[in-house]
This record gives structure tokens, sequence and C-alpha cells, in this order.
């Protein structure tokens, strides 16, 4: 069975600095965090239950029962777009195109969170592995697996599955509620979202 430990083929290019030596945990993060959004709100527990019923079967069973996508099969390993990464399920904002790197897996990998308390780590040994299992706090989504072979200034790797993901571009962060994160990308240009018609009499 794929993870996201193990090199998949064929290799991409590393583009990014090489690893640190010192990795650094999700906690130690959270002082380096620009403010987190104030636009985006966390769903209630109905709406999170009603959201899970829409899931394709694939973002089921990966957000769901803790499933792995097929390296280089999925739509966001490649993806180098400006935007962020928010959680299928809840909607919560999770990671941005600024940490995002080519790891070689197949898999999106970034070198931190947008905000490190949003993200919640579990010891898994599933498959016979050690691993650290990481999930969405709002959604309780089953995002990935956390590995310390990242690149600088973090060492850190969240290995993150596409199906777990929602893409937002970066020009529509203010049409999609993540006005608050537009600041990340001053040099894309905002589409605004459309007022409701008045009318006339």
């Amino acid at each position: 069975m794929p993870n996201c430990q193990t090199e998949s083929h064929p290799p991409a290019t590393t583009t990014s600095p090489p690893a640190s030596k010192a990795p650094q945990t999700t906690e130690a993060l959270q002082a380096e965090q620009a403010p987190v959004a104030r636009d985006w709100r966390a769903p209630s527990q109905q709406e999170i239950a009603e959201r899970k019923k829409q899931l394709s079967p694939d973002q089921f069973k990966v957000t769901q029962q803790q499933g792995t996508e097929a390296p280089f099969r999925n739509p966001l390993w490649n993806n180098h777009a400006p935007g962020i990464y928010v959680d299928i399920v809840s909607g919560e904002p999770l990671f941005s195109s600024k940490e995002k790197f080519e790891s070689g897996t197949g898999w999106p990998s970034f070198y931190r969170p947008l905000d490190p308390q949003r993200i919640v780590e579990k010891h898994d040994d599933s498959y016979g592995m050690d691993r650290v299992e990481v999930r969405s706090k709002s959604g309780d989504s089953h995002l990935g697996h956390l590995f310390d072979d990242g690149p600088a200034p973090t060492g850190l790797r969240y290995c993150i599955n596409s199906a777990s993901l929602r893409f937002i571009p970066a020009e529509r962060l203010a049409a999609e509620g993540y006005a608050s994160f537009a600041y990340l990308f001053p040099e894309v240009k905002q589409v605004l979202p459309q007022s409701e018609p008045t009318s006339g009499r």
C-alpha cells in the first residue's frame, strides 16, 4: 500500500532549499505565524455532517477512513498556482502555496501549515509503521502524515492527500471568504464577491 514515507517514481525535481538538520516541532512554529483568518467561520457539527454526505468516494475514504490516495495520480501534487489549501470538509484554512515544495513523493508537500493550531497530530502505528498522523482541528479530517525530512527553515514535511484538500486560487480568496489571507499574495488582484442586485421601484 502506498504511503507518504516511501519515495515514489518518477521523482520530481526538488526546487526547495536543502533539508534542515534540526527539525522544528509544530508547536515551535506557532510564534512565527501570521495572523489567522477572521473571515472564515468554523462550521457547526450539523454542517460538517452534511458536508461529509457530499464527499466523493475518494474524499470520504481519505478523510473519514484514513485512506491514502495514489501518488502522482491526484490533482494537487504538482499544482504550482498561488493560493491556499483548505480542509475539504470544514473549509478550514490549512496550507499555503508559499510553503509548498516538490518532495518527489507524488503527494502535495508543505514545510509548515498556515497556523499550527489548526493541525492535530496523532501517533499512527498502522501497517507496522511508526508515523505521525495529521488531522484538521475543526473537521477532524485525516489529511496525511508528518515527517522530519523536509527543507529549511523547518525541516518538516507535511505529506498531504489531495483528496483532503480544496485549493483556493489567490485571486479568489476574497470572493470565497478567505480575504484575510490575501496579504500573502500582494501581487495578485482579488476578484471581489458579487453583490446581490437591488430591485428598483
